[in-house]
């Protein structure tokens, strides 16, 4: 059977051994320093021994103090890290994963049933600022479209951004050549405004189609082209659904790199983090699929 003094009091002595203050340890425990004083005095007439020289100006450890400390600090760290363990197998596992809105809408948001499916015990939270978006105090990891340079952060590729035009069936039927293009509304994104002028060089595009409606995001470009408003450059992964749906047709099969890729990056303290890890392995098997 143990024989266990005050655990107050042995609480009260370790922190204001450590600090060699009452009003510190008064100040880590939320007492006052008089609660202390008095815990800690109780604990020496408990002992029979005093464990700390108090004078005026300075509260010192006697030689029995310093060896009792030594011997409690490291034992109260072990109870501590036992606790948080404990308390942390019970909590939900939170992931948080900063994503652009188009990608979480057009791509990832329908996948994450099977996400689940494979990790019940992760909690997906989507926090959106767009593709480019700084990487976010609170996130444990982000999907971003870049160049693979995110200085201190680890970044792995997942998909290279591919573009090409897309619209509705009915639209497309009278587009057989990129040339067809000419005179057609064009919907543009305002944050890509050079995916046409890109596109339409690579296929040698020497006339310039009349310009149309100027949007914010992809997906709003998307949508307007699925309701026959135009022809939008589609951009590879948030067409795959569209395309494969038959919402959206590609009518030419010129397709031509962004020349950026999005990337799933992450902190390197949070790279082996379980629930972190249990994204990766499942979204790096998600793109594989495509």
């Amino acid at each position: 059977m143990r024989h266990l003094p005050s655990l107050n009091g042995i609480k009260a002595f370790e922190s204001a051994a450590r600090f060699e203050s009452f009003a510190k340890a008064a100040e880590e425990l939320n007492v006052t320093p008089a609660a202390i004083s008095r815990l800690v005095r109780l604990l020496e007439e408990s002992l029979g021994i005093a464990l700390f020289e108090r004078t005026p100006n300075r509260l010192a450890l006697t030689p029995a103090g310093l060896r009792y400390r030594d011997g409690l600090t490291p034992a109260l760290d072990q109870i501590a890290a036992a606790t948080e363990a404990v308390a942390a197998a019970a909590r939900p596992k939170v992931l948080t994963v900063g994503v652009g809105p188009t990608f979480a809408i057009r791509w990832l948001i329908p996948r994450l049933a099977d996400f689940s499916a494979v990790a019940p015990d992760v909690e997906v939270r989507l926090t959106t600022g767009g593709a480019t978006a700084e990487f976010g105090a609170d996130w444990s990891c982000g999907i971003s479209l870049g160049d693979g340079r995110w200085p201190g952060l680890q970044a792995e590729e997942l998909i290279r951004a591919a573009l090409t035009p897309v619209c509705a069936p009915q639209l497309a039927r009278n587009l057989l050549h990129p040339r067809d293009l000419i005179g057609v509304r064009l919907l543009h994104v305002e944050h890509a405004a050079d995916d046409w002028s890109r596109w339409l060089e690579a296929v040698g595009m020497a006339a310039r189609p009349a310009t149309g409606l100027t949007v914010a995001y992809y997906g709003q470009a998307l949508q307007a082209a699925a309701d026959g408003a135009g022809v939008a450059m589609g951009i590879r992964p948030y067409i795959d659904d569209d395309l494969a749906a038959g919402r959206l047709v590609a009518p030419f099969q010129q397709t031509v790199p962004k020349g950026h890729s999005w990337y799933l990056i992450v902190r390197p303290d949070r790279a082996a983090d379980p629930s972190f890890q249990a994204f990766r392995s499942w979204i790096m098997r998600a793109v594989s699929l495509r």
